[in-house]
Parts: structure tokens; sequence; C-alpha cells
């Protein structure tokens, strides 16, 4: 029946003497069960009136629960089935529809075998799932399918939140066990020659689409494996969208952007976590030449440059039990500074003795790098630049360390996550030099909170600070940006 990708030797499922489950509750069965001896009552025993009356009503949470927990024993059975009979190795080259067809007629005779009716419904959505068990990542993908969800969240095996537009939601979507979790995260991790077990409990990957993958396991993570996945959208939000339809910034703002990356400054993101640093990052990389070449170097590729001439060098954690092996952003920084000069560095995130390196790129002929820090603030990310120069183990005094600083970085760009779960670009930084010991910085454009609506949005607007950038000049010569003085003038207050 299934003899085109069923595994060599494979035998069919066993009608007799095999245990059969209780038909599945819910929706009218396909096909009636033989009836079953009815066993002798056993004797009756006197109940209270509140037991008589809670063994008559069950309650319809109970009854889907345990619907659930029926479908998912089903679910594991068919799936040991599955790799009993299909050959693996011939899937590669199988279609979805070949593929569809044959775990179809394998369910459909391991069910018949196993004694269980289900309804047509209840058939299609257990296909569909052990689908996604054999080529996808079990429970996990119809979320991954689902376009607005942003990210995915699980707490151990029982509980997935989905973030959607800024809003987290616990979902109905569980795992049978904490081995079946397991299972999906190893699948995905060895899918980019990374592992995770008790010796190496954390691990950082990416999904075939580009998603951020982060999983931690016991002993690290106690009540459960928890996974975060934040997704990527399949449409690259170019500048245009975030202006339009984000807010997330102003279409002068986008105008001063765009002069400071054509006439090569050098500018660092700043921001919180999932504030959308890296959705900025790949904004401001639009406005770069196509005939410039470009290298980028992350921890995880998640950069998505439209240019022609682009590299991209992704870090590597200790290959083997040993940790030897491991390749990091600071390895890869030094070789490409070693490589025909690339016009750009972008680092798609700075967060240790890396920085020291990015700093000097930028300084010695590499203008017009770009990298994101976290930090809440663009004074904040200064300082987590000196912080992260002094753990690089080289010892230079505080002066000096600025005065680098200074040099090489022109432009903060701060983003953030509001508390209504929107994300705006709430100040735009230039570095203009150095007054005595200190770093002199001057704001060009922030965003202001002015009140809160009854249903928790966040009402607030976008100005100017009055101040005109001090890179007006380079902006005119440079690239032939004679930026209006009206882009600098601040809001009126209403």
């Amino acid at each position: 029946m299934f003899s085109r990708y069923k595994k060599p030797g494979a035998q069919k499922p066993a009608q007799a003497g095999t245990p059969k489950l209780q038909a599945v509750e819910g929706g009218k069965p396909e096909a009636e069960t033989a009836p079953k001896p009815q066993p002798t009552p056993p004797k009756a025993v006197r109940k209270s009136g509140s037991d008589r009356v809670a063994a008559r009503v069950t309650p319809p949470q109970d009854k889907e629960r345990k619907r659930k927990e029926r479908l998912g024993e089903v679910k594991v059975e068919l799936h040991k089935e599955l790799l009993d009979n299909l050959n693996l190795a011939a899937l590669e080259s199988a279609t979805e529809k070949d593929l569809r067809a044959e775990i179809t007629a394998i369910s459909n005779e391991a069910l018949e075998g196993m004694g269980v009716v289900l309804n047509r419904e209840e058939r299609q959505t257990l296909n569909s799932e052990l689908y996604d068990e054999v080529t996808g990542l079990g429970p996990l993908e119809p979320l991954l399918k689902d376009d607005s969800v942003n990210d995915i969240l699980v707490n151990g095996p029982q509980q997935v939140f989905v973030e959607r537009a800024g809003k987290l939601q616990l979902t109905d979507t569980t795992f049978k066990d904490e081995r079946h979790l397991l299972r999906i995260i190893d699948k995905i991790v060895s899918a980019v020659g990374r592992r995770v077990d008790e010796s190496n409990p954390h691990v950082d990957a990416r999904l075939a689409d580009g998603s951020r993958f982060n999983a931690m396991v016991p002993p690290i993570a106690v009540d459960g494996s928890l996974v975060s996945i934040r997704k990527f959208k399949k449409d690259k939000l170019g500048v245009d969208d975030l202006v339009s339809f984000g807010g997330a910034f102003t279409e002068e703002m986008a105008a001063y952007l765009q002069a400071a990356v054509a006439t090569r400054l050098n500018i660092i993101v700043s921001g919180g976590t999932g504030s959308g640093k890296t959705t900025t990052l790949n904004a401001l990389s639009s406005f770069i030449d196509d005939s410039e070449r470009i290298l980028t170097i992350e921890d995880t590729a998640e950069l998505q440059l439209q240019q022609t001439h682009v590299g991209r060098m992704e870090s590597r954690p200790p290959a083997n039990v040993e940790g030897k092996g491991a390749v990091s952003q600071r390895d890869c920084l030094k070789n490409a500074l070693r490589m025909r000069p690339p016009d750009r560095i972008i680092v798609g995130e700075t967060r240790g003795e890396e920085v020291i390196d990015m700093l000097q790129a930028m300084n010695t002929g590499h203008d017009g790098s770009m990298t994101t820090i976290h930090a809440n603030s663009a004074r904040d990310a200064v300082s987590r630049l000196e912080n992260m120069v002094a753990m690089a183990g080289i010892e230079m005094p505080l002066k000096a360390v600025r005065n680098q600083i200074s040099s090489a970085v022109n432009l903060f760009v701060q983003a953030s996550r509001l508390q209504d779960g929107s994300r705006r670009m709430t100040s735009i930084t230039e570095i203009t030099g150095m007054e005595g010991e200190v770093i002199s910085m001057q704001e060009v454009f922030r965003y202001e909170r002015l009140g809160l609506q009854p249903d928790g949005k966040i009402i607030g607007r976008f100005t100017a600070t009055g101040v005109r950038s001090h890179f007006s000049d380079r902006f005119r010569q440079w690239g032939g940006y004679d930026l209006p003085h009206s882009i600098f003038e601040p809001v009126a207050a209403e």
C-alpha cells in the first residue's frame, strides 16, 4: 500500500494481539467498533447528593482535556509506526503531495490495527500533525506558518506563548512530554551543526527561514526546557514600510538617516531586547549603494541585506565537548580586515571583546560601518562601549578609550519597545567630539510621550530638537544632501 517509501523489511501493523485504544470522543465516528462484552457491575455504593450530581455532570473542560490526551497518545503510537515503516532517506526526493498520501495510508492502516475510531475532522488534523512531526517541527509548525505571530515562547512541554501585535498570548499548543520537546530542539540545532545536552545546556541557532532560535534545557531549565523563537517576516520591512505603516519614525528622520548612511557615517543602533535593533539595521542598510562591498559578522545570521556584493560570516561555538574549535566574532572581524578591504563592515551585535577591533576598523578606513548594542540611551551606549573595552583585557586610560569612541562613532540611533508593544525610534544623537574628558553629544530628533489612551496605547509624537546637524556640511559636500532647515525645527506644541 505504501511501498514507494516503505522501509525495507518493515512489517504491517499488527492486527491481532495489539492492545486497542478507546475511540476518541468528539464528533460522529466514521465506522462503528465491534460490541464489547459488558463487565459485571460493581456493588452499588451509597453516595451523597453532591456526589451523585458530580457523577452525572462531566465538565466540558475535562472532556476536552481527556480527548486531547487520547489524541496525543494515538499520535505518539502513529509516529512510532511511521518511523518503523517510512524509508526516511527516500523522503528527501518525495513531493509534499506524495508524502502526505503515504502518511495518510500508514496512519489509516495503523488506526485500523489499533481499533481506534476517529471522525473525518480528527483524521485530517492527526494526519497534518504527523506530517509536521516527520518533516517539520511538530506542534510548533502551525505557529511558524502563522504570519501574525512574531515570537514563540515555550515554557516546558505544557505551556506555549506567542506574541501578536506586541502582546503575549497563551496558546493551546502543547507537547506530549519533555522528551517530545527535547526531540524537536535537537532536530533544530543538529540541522545547523550545533548540539545541546546536559554538558552544554544552552544553544543559539537559526531556523531555515532565518528566524532566531534560543533554547535552554535541564538542569538549567528547572521546570522543563525553555525555547524562544523570534520569527523573521518573509517580506523585509523597508524604510517606507516603517514610516508609513509602522510609525517607527518620520519622513524627516528617514531623510536625515539616508544622508548619514550615504555619506558613510559610522552608526550604532542601541536598544533593549526585542526593540527592533536588527530591523532598524536592515532598514538603514537599504541606503547603502549597490556598488559597495559589505561584510557582515554575526553570532547568528539574521541580517537580510539586499545589495549584490555581500559577504556573510557567522561565529561558531566550541565544536566538541573539549571546548575546542570555537570561532568568535573577534576572529571573524580580524580575518575580515586581512581580506581585500571591504567598503563597510556590519557587526550584527557587539557584546564583548570584539568591540576594540570594531572601533579600530571604524578609525582605519572603514567609514560607514554599523553595529548594534544593548543600551537604554545614547549615553548608556557610550558607557557600555567603555566597559566592553575594559572586558577585552586591554589596559587603556579612560580618556584614551573615550577619544577612540568619539573619533570612531558618529551617530547613535536609539530603538525602544514601548509598554503598549509598539516599537519606536526614540532618539537620534550625534557625537560632536570631546570636551575635556567627556564625550560631547547632541540630540537631533526624539520621540516625546504625551499621554495614554484608555485602551493602553501610548500617545506621542516625533520632533526635532531645534539643533542643526553637526554633519550638515558633510552631507552637502560628500553626497549632495542639502537638508532644509525645516527638518531640524521642533514641532509646535498643540
